[in-house]
């Protein structure tokens, strides 16, 4: 049984309408680094909770909104046009749950960010901004193959170091946002060179549960360490799976149903 991999998704508009959607490539790479099935999750709120007690695994894909900065406790908004608030009230309270359930977790760019938020950590709204910071945010070329070109080098501790099988790699960059305070409970193990935090583990995690900044699903059969990172993600989920999914005693699979055996013993 391949394990149920969800995916919250984001509130779009098409044609006038709102849409809950999220990239093609999230999906694709459950299925192909992952071995998992993918199911999407509506941003409708805490009523997605109980969702949790039917899948495997969470992930947290990017996206062009930022989290709310209300989220974290600060007044000013710097990009008051770039907010999704249906999925922070879907995914934050999603993501304390899914810890809280032993779910395993993989978070990626807004996702790291939700993430450390749900937690209680703050953000930057706008990194590439700062003084001496790199330029994280999108390159100004439209092409999406060069906006997804590896761009810096990260630094990597602890277990992510010893699951990718580095102690550095490059990755894409995409994003405005980043960890500013670290939240309690989140243990850094990824740093760009400008020292912006670059991945993240829950501690008290009982399974596979990370956050990372760049995106990992774009190509990921691809790279070793892109897949690696599926690949241990996937690997829990089915873990988790088995715990799930009670198979049914081999004695009780091959009795006939109530009514055939009925059925027989009123013919003899």
């Amino acid at each position: 049984m391949k394990p149920l991999i969800a995916i919250p998704a984001c509130t779009k508009s098409l044609n006038r309408h709102l849409q809950h959607a999220t990239p093609a490539r999230y999906a694709a790479a459950i299925v192909g680094g992952a071995g998992g099935i993918p199911v999407l999750i509506p941003p409708m709120a805490e009523t997605m909770l109980p969702l949790l007690d039917r899948i495997d695994g969470l992930l947290l894909s990017g996206s062009p909104s930022n989290v709310e900065p209300t989220r974290y406790g600060e007044i000013r908004d710097l990009t008051p046009d770039c907010h999704d608030p249906a999925r922070d009230a879907t995914t934050l309270p999603l993501l304390r749950a899914a810890i809280d359930r032993g779910l395993p977790l993989l978070a990626i760019c807004r996702g790291i960010q939700e993430l450390n938020v749900a937690f209680g950590g703050t953000l930057h709204q706008q990194v590439h901004t700062m003084p001496g910071r790199l330029p994280h945010d999108p390159p100004a070329e439209d092409a999406v193959e060069v906006q997804y070109q590896p761009r810096h080098t990260v630094r990597l501790a602890g277990g992510l170091a010893a699951l990718l099988g580095a102690t550095a790699i490059t990755v894409n960059s995409l994003h405005q946002q980043a960890i500013d305070r670290l939240a309690p409970g989140l243990i850094a193990e990824a740093w760009a060179e400008d020292g912006t935090i670059e991945a993240v583990r829950v501690e008290a995690a009982a399974t596979f549960a990370y956050g990372v900044q760049w995106h990992p699903e774009w190509r990921v059969t691809e790279f070793p360490d892109r897949l690696a990172l599926f690949q241990a993600f996937g690997a829990a989920c089915e873990a988790h799976a088995r715990t799930r999914i009670v198979p049914q005693p081999e004695s009780a699979a091959c009795q006939p149903p109530p009514s055939a055996r009925t059925r027989s013993t009123a013919a003899r």
